[in-house]
C-alpha cells in the first residue's frame, strides 16, 4: 500500500467517527439484541458485532435473527432464529435489548419526543407518535442518535414526553427507575451522557474539528462541560476497512452525516 493510500485509509470522516461512537454503546454488551434506528446506528451495530461485541444479536429489521453481518441493504445469508413482534416485546420487557432511537426533541434530563412538535391540542408538526418509547426507556438501555445537533432538537423542554428521562423516572419511583438507563447520546458534534450528580446531560467527547463553543451554541439548554473534554475515539484502520468495504460500501453513512 502506498503512503497516500495508507493515509486515506486511516483518515476518518465525521460520519465514520459517529459510527464508531455509536458502536461503543454496544461494547462488551454480551448476548443482547441491538436495535439500531437510522443508518449510522445500523452500521455501528454491525461494526460492534464484527469487532468487540461478537455475541451481539442482530435482526434483519423485520422478524429474523441473523447470524452473519451483511452490507447495508443486502440480504442476510444466515438466519439464526425467528423473532416475531410478540417475542421482540418479550425481550424488551426482560431488558435483553439495547435500543438506539432517534429524537425530534431531547432535553437535559433525557426526555425524548418523537410524537409531535407544538401544543398537544394543535401541534405544528405531527410525527411518529409515542410508539414503544416508554416501554423501551423503562425496561432496557436506550441510547439516542441525533444526526443534526441543533437547538431545535436539544431543547430546554420537550413538547411531549415519549421516551422517559431521568427526572420523570425518579418522580415515578422505584418501579420506573429499576431498569431505566440512558447510557449514551451521540450526535454529529460529539458524545454525551448523564453521568452527573443531578443526572443531566454532560459533554463526554468532541468529534475532531468541533469546539466546545460550537456544541454549547447548538444546544438549547445548559450542558455540563468538564474542564478537559477529550476527542472521540479514532477508528482503527481495520474498523475503517469494515465500514467502507464490508458494511457500507455504498457510502450511505455520508448521506446521514455529510462530510
Amino acid at each position: 500500500m502506498t503512503t497516500t493510500a495508507a493515509a486515506s485509509m486511516t483518515t476518518a470522516t465525521r460520519a465514520e467517527y459517529c459510527v464508531v461512537a455509536c458502536a461503543e454503546a454496544w461494547r462488551d454488551a454480551g448476548e443482547v439484541l441491538a436495535s439500531p434506528m437510522g443508518t449510522v446506528p445500523t452500521i455501528a451495530a454491525r461494526l460492534a458485532k464484527l469487532t468487540f461485541s461478537p455475541d451481539l444479536l442482530l435482526t434483519d429489521g423485520e422478524a429474523m435473527l441473523i447470524g452473519d453481518v451483511p452490507a447495508i441493504g443486502a440480504r442476510a445469508e444466515v438466519v439464526e432464529g425467528w423473532l416475531p413482534y410478540r417475542q421482540h416485546l418479550a425481550m424488551v420487557a426482560t431488558g435483553r435489548r439495547h435500543v438506539m432511537m432517534g429524537a425530534a426533541q431531547l432535553d437535559r434530563h433525557g426526555n425524548q419526543n418523537i410524537s409531535c412538535v407544538g401544543d398537544w391540542a394543535r401541534p405544528a408538526r405531527q410525527l411518529l407518535g409515542v410508539r414503544g418509547a416508554p416501554v423501551n426507556t423503562l425496561n432496557n438501555p436506550t441510547s439516542y442518535w441525533i444526526p443534526k445537533h441543533s437547538p431545535r432538537v436539544l431543547v430546554e423542554r420537550v413538547d411531549m414526553v415519549s421516551g422517559v428521562g431521568y427526572d420523570r423516572a425518579a418522580a415515578a419511583g422505584p418501579s420506573a427507575t429499576r431498569y431505566h438507563r440512558v447510557p449514551d447520546v451521540i450526535t454529529d458534534l460529539g458524545v454525551f451522557d448523564f453521568e452527573t450528580p443531578d443526572r443531566t446531560m454532560r459533554l463526554r467527547s468532541l468529534h475532531p474539528g468541533v469546539s466546545v463553543e460550537q456544541v454549547v451554541a447548538a444546544t438549547g439548554f445548559t450542558l455540563t462541560v468538564p474542564a478537559e473534554v477529550p476527542t472521540t475515539r479514532e477508528p482503527t484502520a481495520e474498523e475503517l476497512r469494515l465500514i467502507r468495504e464490508v458494511i457500507d460500501p455504498k457510502g450511505l453513512r455520508d448521506r446521514e452525516v455529510p462530510a
